[in-house]
């Protein structure tokens, strides 16, 4: 459904959209896995310039390598007294990097792969028969390498720790409270918050990402509404809200604090709490789908997401290492119940 069911009560994995869902879930586990295979590339056309203090690309189509990645996912939910449930979830984030070639930034083949995996354990209560609440907290793992771009050591606080280091882990964590009401049998809504999850450093990389390696994952936030036309048939739209702007390492912007700190600003050099970052805007993404149920146990799913570009024009260059510039989605998929069991697609 793209994302979309911020509103619905669907599977244990819920909790990593809206916490409060797992009121109504009843005793329930899911097993899951994506692969998830994005395909990269970017091209360059024209000729550098060759002026002093630019930074020119050699010419050129080039395509990432690393496409296939396996993400799992699991899930599982439990009454607790006759109103309140305790749920656990865990799931990942991959496939945020790139494997490129050729060099793009003259200090051998490029690329970055970040990848993050969530434990997250809730609690829901149901208030009457039509509302509820829940708390998740969150644990969050991430790790992080990055290659061939250490011809950024000039600009660098920590040239030492900026490039084609070991792979670093940061642990942190942070909270989602979720809200979920059934208004009436044909309509329900609901919104859950995101803290920022505070995650500790990546020591191998504090002269790449600013305030000396700190990358928190950002704040977010989503309301949606559930539209129940009949029994079978569930409408759902949702808008969320990324807060990419908060956290320094992804927002900063890159050429301006590069040219302050050639000019002799240390405090705006990579490392630096002000450092260059990747220049990304918060962003909002609005999701639509949609879920029928037919005999025979079968449902069948479908939605269509679109998200801001959170990166500007002006930032396309150090946004070559993890290209996130999808802005549409289209899905589909369906359920098969074969007695208490299911089997999903999509």
């Amino acid at each position: 459904m793209a994302g979309a069911g911020a509103a619905l009560s669907m599977n244990t994995l819920a909790s990593a959209t809206n916490p409060a869902a797992l009121a109504f879930l009843g005793k329930r586990i899911d097993l899951g896995v994506a692969l998830f295979n994005p395909n990269r590339s970017y091209g360059v056309t024209g000729n550098p310039s060759g002026f002093p203090g630019t930074f020119g690309l050699t010419p050129g189509t080039f395509d990432s390598g690393s496409t296939t990645f396996f993400i799992p996912s699991l899930g599982a939910n439990f009454e607790v007294g006759e109103s309140g449930a305790f749920g656990i979830a865990l799931y990942g984030n991959g496939g945020m990097n790139t494997d490129w070639p050729n060099e793009v930034y003259y200090a051998g083949n490029a690329g970055v792969n970040l990848s993050q995996m969530f434990v997250a354990p809730t609690y829901a209560l149901r208030l009457g028969e039509n509302h509820g609440l829940g708390v998740t907290a969150i644990g969050a793992v991430q790790w992080f390498k990055a290659t061939g771009v250490g011809s950024f050591a000039p600009f660098s606080t920590d040239p030492g720790n900026l490039s084609d280091n070991d792979s670093s882990y940061s642990y942190g964590g942070g909270f989602r409270l979720g809200y979920l009401g059934n208004f009436s049998p044909y309509f329900s809504v609901g919104a859950s918050y995101q803290t920022k999850i505070w995650m500790s450093e990546f020591d191998e990389y504090a002269g790449l990402f600013a305030e000396k390696g700190d990358f928190d994952i950002p704040a977010s936030w989503v309301i949606g509404i559930a539209i129940k036309p009949t029994e079978s048939f569930d409408i759902a739209v949702d808008y969320q809200r990324v807060l990419y702007g908060e956290i320094a390492a992804i927002a900063n912007p890159l050429l301006p604090a590069l040219g302050a700190c050639q000019m002799g600003d240390p405090s705006v050099c990579l490392g630096a709490d002000r450092g260059s970052g990747f220049g990304w805007e918060d962003m909002g993404t609005i999701k639509a789908g949609l879920q029928f149920r037919t005999d025979g146990g079968w449902t069948w799913r479908a939605g269509y997401s679109y998200g801001e570009q959170p990166i500007p024009e002006s930032e396309m260059l150090f946004n070559i290492l993890a290209p996130g510039v999808v802005e549409q989605h289209l899905t589909a998929g369906f359920s098969k119940a074969f007695g208490t069991q299911e089997v999903s697609f999509a």
